[in-house]
């Protein structure tokens, strides 16, 4: 593409643009300011596709690794040293504040609860305090990432797991391809429910807003399993917690990216939240949502986690396609439209992230 090429929406023309640094870049893309090419990381970017992130987990428990400061902090920082990832998300899991709520779950390797949340007893003894007393070593491990971060500019993203997905996990009790527990609820004992998600939903806002104020640049929620909802389903059970979550946390001022997995049938509805990004899954045609949605609303993602393990030059090409397909929308942020997969070649990735810097011959 020659100078003067339209990347999201933003006309990078010639050497106007002075270099930016990855935390402006990333930021400016969220607000859908110019920038000189999208900014780029990778959902599950630290993980057991690299070996350096097995060898720093050997001998210690998933929660365990997510409770130790100086073991969470160089497992956040591995993707940025070894496949040159421009932005650095905590590393944690969606269910480290449920427990900090008294809720006691294993990892095998997936969340389990011995006894699922199904009674209102049980939803009424859910914990909601100060997650700062409550999970204090999540707000230190952002602390020490924003100082590591500083001197080289590299933004630090926090993130949660949306109310409904992890009502979906401790209403079934572990993970499930239909999570038919929290459907049966939701007809059988919608007040419960409510309940449920109205708690979860108020852990979820002080939460992010704790990460912000412990140096989180940006956040983003997490919405795995509202796919399994239909578009009226998750207008009524879905989009009021996304809406809640995306007010609240706005007064920070740190931009909110908002991810829900299967989510093609819902793309409409995903532009009510009120995000400043809605992070794509890689079965929505990126364009066409550009084309409609991305006037108001940056766009992040999505390319299929498993184009990873093509060769570099076809990894290059689908880079590319990305950017030209989103350059309707206001902002882009190059992603994956699902989390890096634990098969995922490590040159695929270090092939990805180049050649999202290689987009900057485009300006």
């Amino acid at each position: 593409m020659p100078p003067g090429t339209a990347i999201a929406g933003r006309v990078c023309a010639g050497t106007e643009l002075a270099e930016l640094s990855r935390s402006e870049r990333f930021l400016r893309a969220c607000r859908g300011q110019e920038v000189d090419r999208p900014p780029v990381w990778l959902m599950r970017q630290a993980g057991r596709y690299l070996p350096a992130y097995r060898e720093t987990r050997s001998g210690v428990t998933f929660l365990e690794a997510c409770r130790d400061v100086d073991r969470a902090v160089e497992i956040s920082l591995q993707p940025l040293r070894l496949v040159g990832t421009e932005a650095v998300i905590l590393f944690s899991d969606i269910f480290v504040p449920v427990v900090g709520m008294g809720v006691p779950i294993t990892f095998s390797p997936g969340p389990t609860l011995e006894t699922p949340l199904r009674s209102p007893a049980q939803v009424e003894a859910l914990a909601g305090g100060d997650p700062r007393a409550e999970v204090p070593y999540v707000f230190e491990i952002l602390g020490a990432l924003r100082k590591a971060l500083a001197a080289d500019e590299v933004p630090l993203l926090g993130f949660a797991g949306a109310p409904w997905t992890l009502a979906a996990y401790l209403v079934e009790g572990r993970g499930s391809k239909e999570f038919g527990a929290i459907k049966r609820m939701l007809y059988g004992e919608p007040e419960l429910l409510r309940e449920l998600l109205a708690r979860l939903t108020d852990m979820t806002v002080a939460y992010l807003r704790a990460q912000v104020e412990a140096g989180a640049h940006a956040v983003q929620l997490f919405d795995t399993w509202a796919g399994l909802l239909s578009p009226a389903e998750y207008r009524e059970w879905v989009l009021p917690t996304h809406q809640r979550i995306v007010a609240e946390t706005a007064v920070s001022g740190a931009p909110f990216i908002l991810y829900v997995k299967d989510s093609a049938h819902v793309v409409p509805e995903l532009f009510q939240t009120g995000a400043d990004v809605v992070s794509l899954d890689w079965r929505v045609e990126l364009a066409q949502v550009a084309e409609r949605f991305g006037a108001e609303t940056s766009l992040q993602g999505n390319l299929d986690p498993s184009a990873l393990a093509a060769p570099p030059e076809q990894i290059a090409q689908r880079v590319q396609d990305l950017a030209e397909a989103a350059a309707p929308a206001r902002g882009h942020i190059l992603n994956l439209g699902h989390g890096c997969l634990p098969e995922t070649p490590v040159e695929g990735v270090r092939a990805f992230t180049e050649a999202a810097r290689g987009l900057a011959g485009v300006r």
